[in-house]
């Protein structure tokens, strides 16, 4: 019973495959998609114009050939730029003869696109700060503690001068990233351009992620500043509230000597009203929410 087995399923193996054979001998009509590359630029010459990642072919040939296309190595199509700087109009059919890989067996219905339009200029180099695209997501009652450290802040630029001298920063790519709760260090790439290269393209980002509380300080004294010879100036009152919020970790450290209120003299001379809001100079990655009272009344005496 089982030699009947083992031979049944044998013959049935074998008939698939001669099958298949028989039948990825056959032609047939498919798309595929190969990666664009524009080659031979002139020395220190590139190119920033928009241009496909991708040449769409519609292909005739047989079918095992056409497989290969489709799940072999990444393939490549690769269109010589020539000797030339400025405007460029490269019809793409005329570059099928330096693309051999992709006439063996295989007969080409369509390009799309079928020509490319591009401008070649001179390269430079810039050193430009990087710039934050990361797309946050936290948990309840949880954010960013501090601001964003990225390591490089800032990178060597190389690309077309006519895009680069606009260039003021250079953005890491969108990651995303969700329920964040806790301190973390994220890996992430630059933005892609067409025609730039980076001094590195490895960006480190580290998150400080802690749990956002508010806590107030009491009995704030308020300075007035720049009092003229002669003046004198009582607040009422000298002292505030205020309310902050920030990073638990953060706010656990503060202490109320490191937040300074004050009024500025001549404010005060150009005021109509009778009271006045205080300035206040807090911590670092601390934000006010409120402070009590809000406006302080003053007398100023001469003498």
């Amino acid at each position: 019973m089982n030699k009947k087995l083992n031979i049944f399923l044998a013959s049935l193996i074998f008939s698939l495959i001669l099958w298949v054979s028989i039948s990825l001998s056959d032609i047939y009509y498919t798309n595929i998609d190969v990666k664009l590359t524009l080659t031979n630029f002139p020395n220190g010459y590139t190119t920033g114009s928009k241009i496909p990642d991708e040449l769409k072919l519609r292909v005739k040939g047989e079918g095992w050939r056409l497989v290969s296309l489709n799940v072999g190595p990444e393939t490549e199509f690769r269109v010589s730029v020539g000797r030339d700087s400025g405007w460029h109009h490269i019809n793409l059919y005329n570059s099928l003869e330096s693309n051999r890989w992709l006439l063996s067996d295989v007969d080409i219905i369509n390009l799309s696109p079928d020509s490319l339009n591009f401008f070649v200029e001179k390269t430079t180099s810039k050193k430009l700060p990087v710039v934050s695209a990361l797309n946050l997501e936290f948990k309840p009652g949880y954010g960013l503690a501090t601001d964003i450290i990225l390591k490089p802040d800032s990178i060597v630029v190389k690309g077309p001068r006519s895009y680069l001298k606009k260039m003021n920063e250079i953005k890491t790519n969108e990651l995303k990233l969700t329920t964040l709760d806790s301190k973390i260090t994220a890996e992430t790439n630059l933005e892609k351009k067409n025609g730039f290269e980076y001094s590195s393209n490895f960006i480190e980002a580290i998150l400080d992620v802690q749990r956002i509380v508010d806590k107030q300080f009491e009995n704030i004294s308020v300075d007035v500043m720049d009092i003229p010879s002669g003046k004198e100036v009582v607040l009422l009152p000298n002292k505030i509230n205020i309310n902050v919020r920030g990073g638990i970790d953060i706010l656990g450290k503060l202490k109320p000597e490191l937040f300074h209120a004050y009024v500025n003299y001549k404010t005060l001379a150009r005021d109509t009203t009778g009271s006045i809001a205080p300035e206040l100079i807090l911590p670092k990655n601390v934000s006010l929410q409120y402070s009590k009272p809000d406006r302080l009344r003053y007398v100023i005496r001469s003498f």
